[in-house]
């Protein structure tokens, strides 16, 4: 079946990696009715005409392709390509693709983009993005380049559009002042290359973003003595980004996807465990803005829906369980996600009201081995905000100290965060941990939430997937706006910085939202939980995940049926 326009993925044929995308408008009197979506293959160099609907793909300058290798952005304004290489800026006629050097810079250039007069160019070594004259070739001004990765440029009217390999991310700034509106986060990594295109049927113009980067994969050699063996290939494609900017509630959403989520329990005891008259509570799924439940339903067993801690859980109830008896229970859920990117900013948060009167209690104690009470942990709590007195560059503070002493490694157990702060290495539940000490112990309340991600790939529908691991991260709370998530680790670089912002105020569709502040998942008996002398989940039962994305949602508006709620609390 033909995905809609706004839902189809452009693959164009015979190309590497796409690092330049641009229209070039309808011309009745060359024969062309329709605007054309040209792109640049960097490996080739190939400028390709690529139609939507149908995926087809001509070369464009077939005679001098070489001349256009290792290009880093393009543009089409009045019929003249403009595109960078290396550290210079070029334009050439569309007639004969003879390229002519306009500006030489001191570093490479990536993105470039035309308008009017005004050449705008961005450079990943000096993080900015200069604006020249077309006309004197003098530089008019700069401003501060959004993202910490390679940024390529699109201009409609007075906005100024980025991509950001690193960042995941479409910014979209002001053309005269660089100051941004909102950011949002795209549904595949390393976005290289946008560009608007005419809907032929609706008002809005289509976002198209390119994607360019290299993906593992199992080769089969049958002339090698393992057959089976690891290796790398290049994976490009042109996809619509959707854009929903709340500006009253300062967030923008972009893609989603339906997504079916299985979790169950398989009883498989290392040692014969005979419990009685007791239940099995597991979190469920929940509501965000971001986030839409559309159904839940048993599996294996039936279970009691029961609002725990705020929190929904399935509870399933066990009057006698024999020794080395076989179960499977669990869930299944059917869950709308989207990408979603907070753009609060440090001055809205200048002046704020006092925490609701049950938050200290709740979210600014040591109540999950945080060891707050330790001279490791209060120690960092100070350095990592130093003097700072803002909110939100207290927490990216914190973020960025934890991000900085820390490196990333899968452990068999959690550690509290005095022991992985000294040992420079942590898990993701541990650097959860030590987040939530170091703003606790700041004032700012906050919480756990996960406790799953979907495998990112989004382009197989119906396919049964597996995650590899479990996944926590965490929300900060802003008095008299609501919570905010904060990933834990991802955005860490392992480098000292500057660190990402793409998951700061921020989580990609493939995140799914379970539990928030809440255990996942515990044994209770008599309103108590089983301590785990008594019997260890772990040694009692094996967990199974399981994910099929059933189809990407059309895009997110104020009209849609999936419209999310503007309640943040």
């Amino acid at each position: 079946m033909t995905q809609p326009l706004e839902r189809h993925t452009l693959r164009p044929h015979g190309v590497y990696a796409l690092h330049g995308l641009t229209v070039l408008p309808a011309n009745p009197d060359t024969g062309s009715t329709q605007p054309e979506l040209i792109a640049v293959d960097a490996v080739r160099g190939y400028i390709i005409a690529v139609n939507p609907d149908t995926d087809d793909t001509r070369v464009l300058n077939p005679h001098n392709a070489a001349d256009f290798i290792g290009v880093g952005g393009m543009t089409i304004c009045e019929n003249t390509l403009w595109f960078t290489r290396g550290d210079s800026i070029y334009f050439c006629n569309l007639d004969d693709f003879i390229a002519q050097r306009f500006i030489t810079l001191p570093y490479a250039l990536q993105g470039v983009a035309v308008q009017g007069g005004a050449i705008y160019v961005s450079c990943q070594k000096e993080a900015l993005i200069y604006v020249f004259s077309r006309d004197s070739q003098k530089e008019i001004t700069s401003f501060y380049a959004p993202g910490v990765g390679v940024e390529n440029l699109a201009v409609r009217g007075e906005e100024l559009w980025v991509t950001d390999t690193v960042e995941q991310t479409v910014y979209c700034m002001d053309r005269g002042t660089g100051s941004m509106h909102f950011s949002v986060l795209t549904p595949f990594s390393s976005p290289t290359a946008l560009a608007f295109y005419p809907h032929p049927n609706q008002e809005e113009d289509l976002l198209y973003v390119a994607y360019a980067y290299e993906e593992p994969y199992i080769r089969d050699d049958p002339n090698a003595a393992n057959p089976y063996q690891l290796t790398f290939r290049d994976r490009t494609f042109i996809h619509p980004l959707h854009v929903y900017h709340n500006a009253e509630n300062h967030y923008t959403l972009s893609n989603g996807y339906r997504i079916e989520m299985t979790y169950t329990e398989e009883l498989s005891p290392l040692d014969a465990v005979e419990l009685k008259d007791f239940e099995w509570h597991i979190a469920l799924p929940v509501d965000t803005p971001r986030q839409r439940v559309h159904g839940i339903e048993a599996i294996g067993l039936p279970f009691e829906t029961r609002v725990i801690q705020e929190q929904p859980m399935a509870v399933f109830k066990f009057d006698h369980l024999k020794p080395f008896e076989a179960r499977i229970f669990g869930w299944k859920a059917i869950l709308d996600v989207r990408g979603i990117k907070y753009n609060l900013k440090p001055g809205d948060v200048s002046e704020l009201p006092e925490l609701p009167p049950d938050y200290p209690e709740r979210y600014l104690v040591d109540n999950d081995n945080l060891a707050m009470d330790t001279d490791t942990v209060q120690r960092a709590a100070r350095n990592a905000v130093g003097s700072e007195t803002n909110l939100l560059r207290q927490v990216l503070s914190i973020r960025d100290y934890v991000y900085d002493r820390l490196e990333y490694g899968i452990k068999p157990h959690i550690d509290t965060p005095d022991v992985a702060l000294k040992r420079g290495m942590g898990s993701c539940g541990e650097y959860v941990g030590i987040l939530l000490a170091l703003l606790r112990l700041n004032g700012i309340a906050c919480r756990t939430v996960g406790r799953y991600k979907c495998p990112a790939q989004a382009e197989l529908r119906e396919v049964p997937m597996q995650p590899d691991f479990n996944h926590v991260w965490l929300e900060f709370f802003v008095p008299g706006y609501g919570w905010i998530p904060m990933e834990s680790n991802p955005d860490g670089m392992g480098d000292r910085g500057p660190h990402p912002l793409r998951f700061f105020m921020g989580l990609a569709w493939y995140h799914l939202e379970l539990v928030k502040g809440a255990k996942f998942e515990s044994l209770m008996k008599d309103g108590k939980r089983l301590p785990k002398t008594e019997v260890s989940m772990g040694d009692l039962a094996i967990n199974h995940v399981r994910f099929r994305i059933l189809q990407e949602l059309p895009p997110p508006g104020p009209t849609s049926p999936s419209d999310p709620t503007t309640n943040l609390s």
